[in-house]
Formats: C-alpha cells, structure tokens, sequence
C-alpha cells in the first residue's frame, strides 16, 4: 500500500463527521444523515438550554434579592429533578406504548445507525430518539437525583455577584457566567437525555452506564473546591486555585472532546497506582483486584505508622512492613494454601495440586526470613548506638551517603557492561562478538555472567542494608506523629525492596543535594524532611525519563514521516514545518503529557500529537493475558514460553536486559517466532511479566517490519567480526535496542526442497520394497505389544488355568476338531433369516436362542466356511464389533457357490500353527479379508522379504512370558502359518494404497499417499474400514518416505541392524506427520526432539520436507521504547472504539520498519489487537 493510503474511508469520514459534533455537545445530534423534521432539532435545543433556564429562575431570584444563595441552588436543584425524572419516565411511557410485534425491518449494513420514522413533535419515535433512556431503573432515579444536585450546585458555583468577587470584572463575570453555564449543560444532556461517545474510550462496552457519569464528575471537582474557598477562612492558595478553575471550568467542553480527561474507570486505576508507586513505595499490579487490595494494605501501613509512640516502634514498623509489602505475597498465600491442602485434604486433592510448580519453598522462606531479622536488628542497632544527628561531612549519615554513592557507580557500570550497546549507542567492547551458536556464547559469556553474579549480590542484599542505615539515621524521625514523616519514611522503606536502583538513585541525589547545600535557611532544607525529598525526587526523576522516551518517540515520528519514502505523504511537509514552528507548544504537549503519565498520542500515527488520557501503566482495562486469537502456531509459543521464563529469570536478575520496570516492553526473536513481553510487577526477588506470540503466517506489512528487527539484530549480534571498538549503533533512534542473547530450549524450523528425491526413478522405485520391509516391522511390533497387554491383563486367569503353554495346545487342539456352534457358519443358515432380521447380524435372531442351547447340549456345529485363499485362525469369542461390511460379507458366504439345501458340506480343512506361541504375534483376523486374487497372494510371498522377517523375529526377547522353551524364537521362524498371516496382511495394505499395479508410483501419489488423500478405490474402502490398520499402514508409508529421504541424504542403509535402529529412532524420537495433524500438536506440547512433515507447493509446483528440531539455541531479546508503545496503543483504542476505524488496510496499520506499528498493533490486547499467545501473569523469581 501507497502512503497516501486514507486515514478514514469514506463512510467511516461521514460517520465521524456525525460523532464529534455530538462528542462536543454532550449528545445532541445536529448531523443525522438522513432527513428528519425540524422539531427533532428544536426540541433537543431545547432540553439542552433546560438547565441554564431552570438556574437563569434561581440565579434571577438571587439576584432580585427574593432569595438567599443556598435556597437559590436548591431551588434550581429541585426543579431539575423534576424535570430529568420526567423526562425519564415519558422514555418509559413511550417504549411501553410501543407496539410489541413490529415489521421486520430490513438493516442497511452501510448505516451505523437505525433511521427513525418520526410521527409527531411528541410521539413514542420521537422521544425514544432523543431520549434514549437508562438500562437500569436505579440509574433512572439516580442519575435524576445527580441532576438536580449538579443543577444546583452549578447554579451556586455561578452566581455572578460570586464571580465577581473573585475577579472584579463585570467582563469576566459575563464570560464566565455564560460559558460556565454551556458546560454544565453539556454535562446535564450527557448525564440526562442521551449520552455521548467519548474520545476517552477505557472499556469497549460500558456495561453499567459509568460513561454518563464522567463529565458530571469533573464538573463536581471544580465546584467542590469553590466549596471549600467559601467555607475556610483567609486560605489565599485556595483562592488562587479557585480563580484559576473557574477559567478552566470555560474550556472543559474542550478537554472532553480531545480526550484528556480520563473516563473514571481509568483514572480511579490510574490514581490509585499513582498513589501507591509514587505516594506509598509500592508497584503497579497486573490486575484491578490486586490493584485495590495492595493498595489499601499499604494505605492502612502508612496511617498505623502515624499512632506509634516511640521513634525504634516507628523503624522497626516501617522496615519490617516495607520488606513484607515488597515480596510477591499472591505467589505466598498460593504456597501456603498448597501447603495446607497438601497437609489437611484427600489424596485425591494432592494429585490434582502435585503438578503445580510453586515458586516460594521453605528455601526461600527461611531466606527472607533471615534478611527480615537482619534488617531489623540493623535498625535497631542503629538506633540504639549510633542515634540521630545533624548532616555534616563527617556525620556517621554522610559516611553511609559516601558509600552509596560509590554503590551506585558501581551497580550502574556492571549494568551496562552486560548489555551489547552501552547507552544504547556504542558497541560494548566486552560483550562476544559474532554469536551464533550456544557453546561458543556460553564460553565467551562466562567472564559477563560473574558480573552478573556481583550485582545481583549488590542489589539484593548489599544496597537494601545500605539505604535502611542512611535512613535510619536521618534526623527527622524524630518528629514522631507527623503526616510528612509517615508518609515519606514509609514509602522510602518500602521502597527500599521494591524498586532498589530507582531507591539508591533517589537516595545518592538527595545526598548529594544536602552536601552541596548546607544551608539551613534554605526552602529545601527548611520546610522539607529527608522522606518528602525522596518523594519529589523520585516523581520528578520519573517524570524526567517519561519526558526523554516522550520526546524520542516524537522526533521518531517527525524525522521519519519524511526519511522513510514509503511513509512520505503529501501532508508531510506541512505537518514537518507546523511542529517545527510550534516546537515549544510540542514540548508543552510532551511535559503535561509525561507530568500526567499519560501517553502522548500520534493522531493515526502521524505527527500530529495529543495528550492521550493518564491510564493504567499496562494501558487495558483487563487483566493482561486473558485472551489470544488462538491458532495452530499458539502452540510453537505455548513449548517455548516455560523456556523462555526460564532464561528471562536470570538476564533479569544479572542486570543484561537493562532496567526493568512495571511498564517496561522487550521483543524476542527466533527465526519466524516474535515474542513480546510486558513487565506487569516487580519487587524483592520476583519480576511479574506476560509473554505474548505474534503470528507467524507474515503479512507484507508484517515481513517487512521483522526483516527490519533482523537486520538490527544481526548487526548487533553476528557481524561484528571486523567492527571497531565502541563502534556506533547503527540503528540509533529506533524504538528496538538489542539487549542480549538468550539461551532457551526450542524448535528450530527447517524448511528443504526435495526436487531429485521425491522425483527421482530410482529412489520411488525402491520405495515400495521399503515399505515391505517398513510394514512389517509395524505389524510384528503391533503384535508384540498386543501380547504384553494381553499377558499383563491376563496373568490372574491364567493362573488358575495352568501354565500357558498347555493351555494354547490344548486350544489349537480344539480347534482341530469341529467348531463351537456360536462360531460357524453355512449356507444352511440363509433359511434362518426372515423379514424382521438385520441382515448385518452374525446369527439370526428367531433361531439365536435355540442354537445356544443346542450349543450347550453339545450338539455337533456346522463347519464354517472360510474365504478362498485365506488362512483363517478362530478366536474362541465372536468378535462383539464388526463393520457393517464384515457382517455382510459373512452373511452372502462372500461369493462362494450355490449349494443345494441337504447336500453334505465339504468341510475345509483348518491350519494350525507349528508353534503354540504363534497365535501371540497373530494379527486380528479382518485384516487378512482383502478380496485380491490368489495370484496377487503367490506374488506377494515371493516379494515377501523373508531374511527380514527372520531378523525381526530373532530380536524379539518374550521377557513377558513367564515359561517360555530355550527354541521359542527358532519356532516362530519356522512357522508358515505364521509367515502366511503377514503376508496377507502386508498384501491388504500394498492393495489398499496402491492398488495391484506394480508400477513405480509417480511424486504426486506418494504425496497424496503421504497426506492420507489417496483417489478412492477398492481397496482403499476396504483399508479405511479397518481403521486401526489403516494408521499403521498410513504411519509406515510415512516411515517409509522419510527412510528415502534420508537414505538420499545420508547414504544408503547396510544392515538390517541399522535399519531397525532407525526405525526404532523414528518411533522414540520422531513425529513424521502433517502439520494439520493434531498429534503434531501434541508431539510439540510434549516436546518430542524432532517433527518431520511433507508438504507441496502448487504455485511453484515443489515438495517441501519440513523438520523441527528441538533444541537450545539463541534467542535475542531487546528493549522497546515504552512510551513509543503506549503512544501507539492510545492510538489504536481511539482509532477503533471512537473513530471505529477497523479497515484491516488503514494507514495507522501499514509495516513501519522504525515504530513497528504492525507488530505494535498485533500486541495489543484483544479485540484490539490479534496475538496468537498470551500468556498469564508469570511470576518469575529472581533470586
């Protein structure tokens, strides 16, 4: 697609073009699209001015002096819940007068809209349209209620003689008056008559009718602090605060409409992980309830802290709930709950629960248990000893800011050493060059992997105990009973676990700020105790690095909407030269965007940027991981992720992935395979993180975004042979940075043409003699094991019979002689058969009672007439399920001649086995019922490979059996009924995927035969009505063409030895199959070591042969701009649930090697965006 691809198409452009102006207006609908009479517009001008005509009564009556302020707001209040109650109720009155059984109507799928057919200025349509009404009839009264007290507030908060007091200017007072009261009805129409879609979209549904809330709310905001202006006393700060929203109150409509103001959903959650990370010490959490339940724990710390008496209770409190807050507590309470399940419940619950991996062992348990009492014995030492005292050079406080500075250097250089790029700018001379294979990084990574070692000691146990003894001595915690304190100390201890380099680096600037700056006099040290300058410093240090990330994924977008051609549209000039010439206005927009924490906003990706609203760090309503657009590639990314966790546990905890943090974003890649992982928590020893799978059927936008990402990678992980020390990046300015390699255990993916191996005369011709050979190692191995399940099944019968040996030769000895009455069948019994009778049954049902017990009696049995050409071997039970096929074949006798009715029956003679132990390795007697001609028989022994067979048979060892004679396996080679048995069955199967041709199969019958698609024919139907047999015959062709291939690769086979072990090797270590096949799902979940799969390319008219081989191998991991993420993503959540531009060919899709925007838009959460994995939170430990 072109660059000039439209940011809207047509219809979407007109449906916009409606939406907005009713976004703007709070709901009223000007832009219909269809014609509709006059009075629809009147009477919405109408509803909307409501509000302002019943607070025009109060206000007048104000001013007239009739009234007082109060009895004028509640005046205005109470008339407007009348009215919105009114208005609610007639919405009912009409949808009831509605007739139930309406015509169908007809949808016209180019309308987003129903078009009404409007009766009067007061019909049911009407007032259905204008007023759509509430879901709810508690939100009807509720929302009524709202109204009135907004109304009159809002009366209240604009009562001129008010505005005037605040202002002196009749001017402003007019401005404010009249504009101030277009908000509030913008904010009653919303919360009233019908409500509006809003540019700041959380939630794709809004279930509970929350959206009618948001606009009412802020407006509540600023009159509660005009309520509070007017009842404190000289408060001159809240005077200015006042005056200033008063004229912000005039530009709310506007805030709206752009979408800077969060729904409440999202600034609830937005505030409360604000407050909980920057306020109380703590990290953002991977879902809502862990959200609410962490913060109220921590807000309830903070507030106990405040009532303990003495200053050691205080430290011991603070750093004992600091480090308990810190560690993943869901992943504890889990292994506690296992434990007691494990200790209290059935034996069937510890089976369910015995496959769970818990994490958090009594190992780790008693080591955090040691690092809790150490650290309070270190405060309380501290505190007992060394005491408080003022910050000076030589202060025992300043010693310990001493060392953690020289702390910080340290953790920070052994940091970057770890990583390819050092500031993601130069080439680490340290980190191997040319990696490429997993034996040769582990080599060269040795030396980096000790460094990884130090600064995990460093930070996990060295820095915390560090800090806790600069905080201990801090002076200011001996202002007992103080908010500032409580609230400052409590978040630094906690702080101190949770997020330690962000803590050692607010710590070191504090320091270095009370170094150079001694005097007392000074605001810094004057008003502001040691916690609520860690406070500010941290915010202001977070704020910093979102405002760096925000302006580099800016100039990303600005440069590159001009440097990469295929991005050039012709408004990029004139989008280059507006920002250049309102620089200052964008970086305006980007510090109150990174002020906020909200996302900056790149308006369809273009350089058009907004302030997007603040939300949650992991920017979904949902818990990250509950849904993926699941395929049959999920499960290359289900095999891999344990794997991958693995890995990511120790780079996390050495340091080589960079800083990571809540909100932090990395990409994998792995030949085809592209794995996305968000940081959702961190604390003491644990990361909590989600890994989703990208498709791997590329799109061109998709292709060409991953080609890029290899490109960065190979120049940071593979050439770098002759590259010079500290060498640049090449790939400076991009949103991807390559981090490092990492080791995981995986399928590599080979894909090879077999043009002169499928199509070669020579290797098809001896294909069939393979599969000879293939088949019947199969059926004698098929057998083999039918006789241990048999033996192990039957071990308690046959003790009570005696040994088995004597039973079989007393059983073939039977069977000598005439058969049992239920087992035979003649002509004689076609007379049996009536009109009532299934002629698929084995005996007829009107004589089937009196046969038993003539059989009982011992009557004499009909012979039962076998098949021409067969060998038959009776079972002592007629078999309890037959095809229909094989019912039928015994009921016409299966062509043989008529015979007169009272003429003798020839009895044909029944062969017996020459071993008693033949009848083990017997296959099923249907599989030997292939109608080919004798010929065909007597050719097929001949072919029969009977030096194979022998080989077989002498490497089978009988351990099962329990008496067995020294010549059992010298027995069974000399059995010919035994021989015959396989030679009928290797027969019915060369019928049944060949035919009786003897022709060299052509490269498209085996590939047919390969995939199981074979042109039906006889013998095919009789195959696949045995369909045990048909599997095994389907799964030697299968062997069997996987032989030839490797045969062509490797060389031929020399010995019978060789080639047992190589079908063994097939059987163990291999899935040869079809990649639709569902055991190729299984195989790789059970991570079988190799997958081999035949597949055809009719384009180019190719066969392919595609093998996955299991094993460690390199994955390359690095670091995305977070912002550039959450930019994107703000981008798309407008995109599709306000503009609901879901046009799969839209601009805001297309490949953009620099942003990713595809692969971006692929990892939004569905039904945003389509991963094919995600995975649930995953906690990884880190210690």
């Amino acid at each position: 697609m072109g660059p000039d691809v439209p940011l809207l198409n047509d219809y979407k452009q007109e449906f916009f073009l409606k939406r907005f102006p009713q976004t703007v207006l709070g709901g009223p609908r000007f832009k219909l699209g269809y014609c509709a009479p006059p009075y629809i517009y009147v009477n919405q001008i109408i509803l909307f001015l409501t509000p302002w005509v019943l607070g025009g009564v109060g206000t007048l009556l104000y001013q007239l002096g009739v009234m007082k302020d109060y009895y004028t707001a509640a005046l205005s209040g109470g008339l407007m819940f009348v009215t919105a109650l009114t208005l609610q109720m007639a919405n009912l009155y009409a949808k009831q007068k509605t007739v139930t059984v309406e015509r169908m109507q007809i949808q016209n799928t180019l309308t987003d809209e129903d078009e009404f057919e409007f009766s009067s200025c007061v019909g049911s349509e009407t007032v259905k349209f204008i007023i759509p009404g509430k879901k709810y009839i508690i939100n009807t009264v509720f929302h009524s209620l709202l109204a009135g007290v907004l109304c009159g507030l809002g009366t209240w908060y604009l009562l001129p003689d008010r505005i005037t007091l605040l202002y002196s200017n009749i001017g402003g007072t007019v401005m404010i008056f009249v504009f101030g009261w277009v908000t509030i009805c913008i904010g009653e129409y919303s919360l009233i008559i019908n409500t509006a879609t809003e540019t700041a979209t959380f939630q794709a549904l809004d279930t509970y009718e929350i959206t009618a809330l948001m606009r009412p709310f802020y407006i509540f905001v600023f009159i509660a602090v005009d309520l509070a202006h007017r009842f404190a006393v000289n408060t001159p700060i809240l005077e200015q605060t006042n005056q200033i929203l008063h004229i912000i109150f005039l530009f709310l409509p506007f805030l709206w409409a752009v979408g800077i103001l969060p729904p409440l959903d999202a600034l609830f959650l937005w505030g409360m992980e604000q407050l909980l990370e920057f306020g109380l010490g703590g990290s953002p959490m991977s879902s809502n309830t862990k959200l609410l339940v962490m913060f109220l724990i921590s807000a309830g710390t903070a507030i106990a802290s405040y009532f303990i008496p003495s200053t050691l209770g205080v430290i011991l409190f603070m750093t004992g709930f600091g480090f308990i807050l810190s560690l993943n507590l869901s992943e504890i309470g889990f292994a506690f709950k296992h434990t007691m399940i494990s200790h209290l419940a059935s034996s069937k619950s510890k089976n369910m629960h015995g496959g769970l991996r818990i994490q958090f062992g009594w190992r780790e348990l008693i080591f955090h248990l040691t690092v809790l009492m150490f650290a309070l014995t270190e405060v309380s030492l501290l505190h007992q000893f060394a005491g408080f005292s003022s910050f000076s050079k030589a202060s025992p406080q300043a010693i310990a800011s001493y060392f953690l500075i020289v702390l910080l250097i340290i953790m920070w250089i052994l940091r970057e050493i770890q990583r390819v790029y050092l500031f993601g700018v130069f080439r680490n001379p340290f980190y191997p060059k040319d990696v490429r294979t997993v034996a040769v990084f582990m080599e060269k990574q040795r030396r980096l992997m000790k460094v990884g070692v130090v600064r995990r000691i460093l930070l996990t146990l060295v820095s915390p105990f560090a800090m806790i003894a600069f905080l201990s001595l801090d002076r200011s915690l001996q202002n007992l009973h103080s908010v500032s304190v409580c609230i400052g100390f409590t978040r630094i201890f906690r702080m101190v676990w949770q997020n330690t380099e962000h803590a050692l680096l607010d710590i070191v600037v504090v320091s270095l700020a009370q170094m150079l700056v001694f005097n007392p006099d000074l605001w810094w040290n004057r008003s502001l105790d040691t916690g609520i300058r860690l406070l500010l410093v941290g915010i202001l240090r977070d704020r910093l690095l979102q405002f760096v990330s925000k302006l580099q994924f800016a100039i990303a977008v600005l440069l590159t909407s001009w440097t990469e051609k295929k991005q050039r549209r012709k408004s990029a000039a004139t989008l280059i030269t507006l920002n250049v010439l309102f620089f200052p206005v964008l970086l305006t927009f980007i510090a109150i965007s990174a002020l906020l924490s909200s996302p900056l906003l790149p308006l369809f990706t273009l350089p058009v940027f907004l302030i997007g609203f603040p939300r949650p760090v992991r920017s979904w309503p949902g818990p990250v991981g509950a849904a993926a657009c699941v395929c049959p590639d999920s499960m290359y990314y289900q095999q891999l992720v344990p794997g991958l966790a693995v890995a990511l546990q120790s780079a996390l905890a050495a340091g080589s992935l960079g800083l990571s943090l809540p909100g932090s974003h990395y990409l994998c890649r792995f030949q085809d395979r592209l794995m996305w992982i968000l940081v959702l928590e961190k604390g003491f020893t644990y990361c909590g993180v989600n890994i989703k799978g990208l498709e791997l059927q590329e799109t061109s936008c998709h292709a060409a975004e991953a080609h890029r990402v290899d490109e960065i990678f190979d120049m940071a992980f593979r050439h770098q042979e002759h590259t010079k020390i500290l060498s640049p990046n090449h790939h400076f300015g991009h949103i991807l940075t390559p981090c490092t390699v990492l080791p995981v255990r995986l399928y590599s993916d080979a894909k090879n043409v077999l043009s002169g191996i499928i199509d070669s005369h020579e290797n098809l011709k001896h294909l069939k003699d393979d599969f000879i050979k293939v088949l019947v190692w199969m059926l004698v191995q098929y057998c083999y094991r039918k006789s241990k399940t048999q033996e192990r099944l039957g071990n308690a019968s046959k003790s009570k019979k005696g040994s088995f040996p004597e039973n079989q030769h007393s059983s073939a000895t039977e069977r000598s002689g005439p058969l049992r009455e239920e087992d035979n069948f003649s002509v004689d019994t076609v007379e049996d058969w009536t009109d009532d009778s299934d002629i698929f049954d084995l005996e007829p049902s009107g004589r089937m009672k009196d046969r038993k017990e003539r059989g009982q009696l011992g009557t004499t049995p009909k012979v039962y007439l076998s098949i021409p050409g067969s060998v038959e071997m009776q079972s002592q039970d007629v078999p309890q399920k037959m095809s229909p096929e094989d019912k039928l074949y015994r009921a016409v006798v299966l062509g043989l001649p008529a015979v007169d009715k009272g003429k003798q029956q020839e009895v044909l003679p029944q062969v017996e086995f020459s071993c008693p132990y033949s009848e083990l390795l017997g296959i099923p007697e249907e599989w030997r019922t292939a109608p080919v001609p004798a010929s065909k028989v007597n050719e097929m022994k001949q072919r029969f490979p009977e030096e194979w067979y022998r080989f077989l048979l002498s490497q089978l060892d009988f351990f099962h059996l329990k008496e067995k004679p020294s010549s059992l396996l010298e027995d069974l080679m000399k059995d010919a009924a035994l021989k015959d048995f396989y030679v009928h069955g290797v027969l019915s199967c060369c019928f049944g995927l060949f035919g009786l041709d003897n022709t060299v199969p052509a490269p498209s019958h085996v590939f047919r035969a390969y995939t199981g698609g074979i042109p039906w024919s006889g013998g095919l139907d009789w195959l696949t009505g045995k369909p045990e047999l048909f599997q095994l015959a389907l799964k030697a062709f299968r062997y069997t063409f996987k032989l030839m291939v490797d045969k062509a690769s490797l060389g031929p086979v020399e010995s019978f030895k060789e080639l047992v072990n190589c079908l063994e090797e097939y059987e163990s270590d291999w899935y040869i199959g079809l990649v639709s096949d569902h055991e190729w799902q299984q195989a790789v979940l059970q991570e079988k070591p190799y997958l081999f799969s035949l597949g055809h390319d009719p384009n180019k008219g190719i066969y392919t042969g595609r093998v996955l081989t299991l094993q460690e191998l390199l994955v390359q991991v690095g670091k995305l701009n977070d912002e550039a993420v959450r930019g994107q993503w703000a981008n798309l959540s407008w995109e599709l649930l306000y503009a609901t531009n879901d046009d799969e060919e839209r601009y805001s899709i297309q490949a953009h090697p620099v942003l990713l925007r595809n692969l971006t838009v692929q990892a939004a959460e569905p039904p945003l965006g389509y991963p094919v994995y995600s995975s649930e939170l995953l906690h990884l430990p880190l210690l």
